[in-house]
């Protein structure tokens, strides 16, 4: 079942779609102002260059106002000047300008500024505002460019050219239309911009939400697995993003590996139960025996001498079988704490033929064969094959009877020294089979204390070594010990 996750505004999600559309906004605010900023200068200096051409004419004709007055040159004056200025005409003599502001004003201003009349015809309020607006005629005559003016709340380009009488031409063209066409190029570019913002917001939720379901899969499998399901993992998405795949990889891993100590230490916690609880087992039985002795003892019910020394027997009997115990259990102790193995070369072979001879002298009567021509030599702890031997043939001498017949063997070969021994006896069923080498356990509840197997296992671990058995109802019972020819000792 899914989890619903709630994401709010402090959420990865809001924060990535947050920063992407605040990127593009700087990046839209930051192109949309570049390109104004370019656009009106390109325009600016369009109308720059115009009237400074204007100018340039005007100023390199070398005519007076009186002459540029006069009819002769009205024709050339006007067709290079005033085509544009409109308000010169159709005013009635006092001045009145009932015509909107026009697009280039041209007038004509003595040394202190006053706007004077041309062609006879009485300055209109335009020309008097272009006046007024231009404070200096001789700094703005003496400047190459031409400057902002503001003629009855309009904005203007003006410049100024000295005729040889000392008047002055004020020349100005509007630049309304182009702070209009710049707002609404503004207009326009913020509205598109706020389209892609929105357009932008809409991917990148929908795209982050895509990226982001393998991270929702991961809380889900950490949520899943604090609640005990510990075999749950991250699944794999339809496409992954190549950081978000090795973090999922890593995190299975990661699982995996927590499952499995999990797993571990429950078993072994478990064994260790089950340990405790057969040690006591084990000690308590031969305490008890020991126990009743003594206490018959004590009552005064043993008269006859022949009692009293069956009761010694068996309590010095109950007494070395307690003792042999602790000292296996010291082995197991001593193993699980991986000793450091005194390695020396060791024949395995002559190990192999002492344990037969052995096995022979205990039960002469028993068929035993040996495999082991030659030196097979090892680096390993001679006393632990000694004491792996010496289990092994006892769990032989113990679980089997006395004419079964015993083969035990050893050879080379793959860079390992493989050590068996095998007999013909009963055999194991795959359920204790599978139990041989657990510590106290004993197939059938037969003799032993259960810790022969488990101590051989532990020393052929300490040698870096395995241990397999080959078993089944009525084929008899072989172990295999594989130790390496150079055992990297486990310290």
């Amino acid at each position: 079942m899914r989890r619903i996750h709630r994401h709010g505004i402090h959420s990865l999600r809001a924060k990535l779609t947050a920063a992407n559309v605040g990127l593009l906004a700087l990046g839209i605010v930051v192109a949309t102002a570049v390109s104004l900023m370019g656009m009106r200068h390109y325009l600016l200096d369009q109308v720059d260059a115009e009237l400074t051409k204007m100018r340039d004419s005007l100023g390199s004709s070398q005519l007076t106002l009186r002459q540029i007055d006069s009819l002769s040159v009205l024709s050339v004056v006007s067709d290079r000047l005033v085509p544009q200025n409109t308000d010169t005409q159709n005013t009635d003599t006092q001045g009145t300008d009932t015509r909107p502001a026009p697009d280039s004003i041209f007038t004509a201003v003595d040394g202190r500024g006053t706007a004077l009349a041309i062609f006879d015809v009485r300055p209109t309020e335009s020309q008097r505002g272009l006046a007024d607006a231009v404070s200096d005629p001789l700094a703005l005559s003496t400047d190459a460019d031409p400057h902002d003016v503001t003629v009855h709340g309009d904005t203007y380009r003006a410049t100024a050219t000295r005729l040889p009488d000392g008047t002055y031409i004020l020349l100005a063209t509007s630049t309304e239309a182009l702070h209009q066409g710049i707002a609404k190029a503004l207009k326009l570019d913020l509205a598109v911009g706020t389209l892609l913002l929105a357009l932008l917001a809409c991917l990148t939720l929908f795209s982050v939400r895509q990226r982001m379901r393998p991270l929702e899969d991961m809380v889900e499998t950490s949520s899943a697995i604090a609640e005990g399901d510990l075999t749950r993992r991250v699944p794999s998405s339809h496409h992954p993003t190549q950081e978000v795949e090795q973090l999922r990889l890593a995190l299975n891993s990661m699982l995996h590996q927590v499952e499995t100590a999990y797993r571990t230490r429950e078993h072994s916690a478990a064994q260790l139960r089950r340990f405790v609880a057969d040690a006591s087992h084990e000690l308590r039985t031969p305490l008890s025996a020991i126990r009743g002795y003594l206490q018959l003892y004590d009552q005064g019910m043993l008269v006859e001498q022949e009692e009293r020394r069956r009761a010694w027997d068996r309590m010095n009997g109950e007494v070395d079988r307690m003792g042999r115990l602790v000292d296996e259990l010291l082995t197991l102790a001593r193993l699980d704490q991986r000793p450091e193995l005194r390695l020396r070369g060791v024949d395995v072979s002559r190990l192999v033929r002492d344990s037969a001879q052995d096995l022979r002298a205990q039960q002469p009567g028993r068929p035993v064969t040996v495999e082991a021509e030659g030196a097979v030599l090892v680096r390993a702890d001679e006393s632990g094959l000694r004491q792996v031997l010496g289990n092994l043939v006892a769990n032989v001498r113990t679980h089997t009877s006395a004419e079964v017949p015993v083969r035990l063997g050893v050879e080379r070969g793959d860079g390992v020294v493989r050590l068996s021994v095998a007999d013909k006896g009963p055999g194991l069923g795959p359920e204790d089979a599978a139990r041989v080498f657990d510590r106290f356990f004993r197939a059938g509840g037969g003799a032993g204390s259960g810790l022969g197997l488990a101590i051989v296992q532990g020393v052929v671990r300490a040698h870096g070594g395995e241990v397999s058995v080959r078993t089944a109802p009525g084929e008899g019972l072989a172990v295999t010990v594989t130790l390496p020819a150079r055992p990297k000792a486990c310290v």
